[in-house]
C-alpha cells in the first residue's frame, strides 16, 4: 500500500484508509458482529492500511469501541483519526467542557492515551477561527499531550479556506468525489500550505459503488434523498458507466480519481465485509487514465455541478 505524509505532521498514512462509520451502526450499515468488525480490521492493517477514521458518534460509540479492541498490540502500526462535537448521546455541542469530555471518552474506547490526528466534527463556520473557544480546546489538547495533529472535517470550499487562512490546523478532512468536486481548488491551496487533506464520502454514500439504481428505495439516513434526487444520481451513475466501461469497478475508479490528485494524502472509504475492502484497497494498483479522469471532470462541471447534490 502506497502511503504519504499527512501535510507537515509527522506520520504517513495509506493513501486508502478506513472509513470505520459503519463498525457498530446497525441503523446505517446492518448486521456485523464485533468479532466480524475486528477480523476486518485486522484484515485491513494486513493488506498495508494504516489510517482509521472514526468518531464518537458512530455506532454511538461502539465504532471506537471495536477499534479499540481490534489495536490491542498493534497500536503503533495504525494512524488513528476521531472526531469531537457530535457526542456519543447524538447531541452536537462544542462547547469546551463536552468536547474535553469527548475526547477523554474516545481515548478510553479506543484503549490508547493518545490521538494521532483530532478533527472538529462539521463545526458551525465561526467556530473555524484559531481564537474560537473550540479551536482553543485543541491546542489545549495537542499540549497535554492528547492528541498530536488538530484540524476540523467539513463539506465545502469556502469551509477549507477559512481554516488554512484563519487556524492552525494540521489536517482537514472534506467531502469530495465525483459527484461533489466543488471544494478542489481550495483542496489544492491548502496542499500548497502543508496542510494535511483526507477525503470523505468518496463513493458518495454509496452511489458510485454502482449498486443503486432509479427504482432503490432507502432507509436510515440514506432516506434523505427526495425521488426526484435518486432519478438525477441514478443518470449520472449511468453516465459514469458510460465513461469507464462495463469491465472496471466503478468504486475502483471512484477511489482512483481522488487519488489521482496529490492534495489528498488519504481517502477513507467503508467496507462491509472483505471483497468490498480489498476492493477499496485495490485503487492504489494502477493510476486512473488520464482519458477517462478528464471525463469524468467533464462530467462534473458540465452536469453535476449546476445542481448543487446534497450529500
Amino acid at each position: 500500500m502506497d502511503r504519504q505524509r499527512l501535510g507537515q505532521t509527522s506520520f504517513h498514512v495509506s493513501r486508502v484508509g478506513f472509513g470505520a462509520w459503519q463498525l457498530g451502526n446497525l441503523k446505517d450499515w446492518g448486521e456485523m458482529d464485533d468479532k466480524t468488525a475486528v477480523k476486518l480490521v485486522h484484515e485491513a492493517i494486513d493488506l498495508g492500511c494504516n489510517f482509521f477514521d472514526t468518531a464518537p458518534n458512530y455506532g454511538l460509540g461502539k465504532s471506537e469501541t471495536i477499534l479499540g479492541e481490534a489495536f490491542k498490540g498493534r497500536r503503533e502500526e495504525v494512524v488513528i483519526n476521531s472526531k469531537c462535537g457530535h457526542h456519543i448521546d447524538d447531541v452536537q455541542s462544542f462547547d469546551r467542557k463536552r468536547l474535553v469530555e469527548s475526547v477523554d471518552g474516545s481515548l478510553k474506547r479506543l484503549q490508547t492515551n493518545y490521538l494521532d490526528s483530532l478533527l472538529l466534527h462539521n463545526p458551525p463556520f465561526d467556530a473555524l477561527s484559531q481564537t474560537s473557544e473550540a479551536y482553543g480546546v485543541l491546542e489545549d489538547l495537542k499540549r497535554q499531550g492528547k492528541i498530536k495533529a488538530y484540524g476540523a472535517s467539513v463539506d465545502t470550499g469556502k469551509e477549507v479556506d477559512q481554516i488554512i487562512t484563519e487556524t492552525n490546523s494540521d489536517v482537514i478532512e472534506v467531502m469530495f468525489n465525483i459527484f461533489h468536486q466543488e471544494p478542489l481548488e481550495a483542496i489544492k491551496r491548502a496542499n500548497d500550505k502543508g496542510v494535511g487533506v483526507i477525503a470523505k464520502v468518496p463513493l458518495d454514500s454509496g452511489w458510485l459503488s454502482g449498486k443503486y439504481g432509479a427504482s432503490s428505495t432507502f432507509t436510515g439516513i440514506r432516506s434523505r434523498w427526495s425521488e426526484a434526487e435518486i432519478r438525477e444520481r441514478s443518470e449520472f451513475v449511468q453516465d459514469v458507466r458510460k465513461i469507464i466501461g462495463d469491465n472496471q469497478s466503478m468504486a475502483s475508479v471512484a477511489l482512483q480519481y481522488i487519488l489521482s490528485f496529490d492534495a489528498f494524502s488519504s481517502v477513507i472509504p467503508g467496507a462491509r465485509n472483505s471483497e468490498q475492502l480489498r476492493q477499496n484497497m485495490s485503487a492504489t494498483h494502477k493510476p486512473l487514465n488520464g482519458r477517462i479522469k478528464q471525463q469524468l471532470h467533464d462530467l462534473y462541471e458540465t452536469k453535476v455541478k449546476q445542481l448543487n447534490l446534497n450529500w
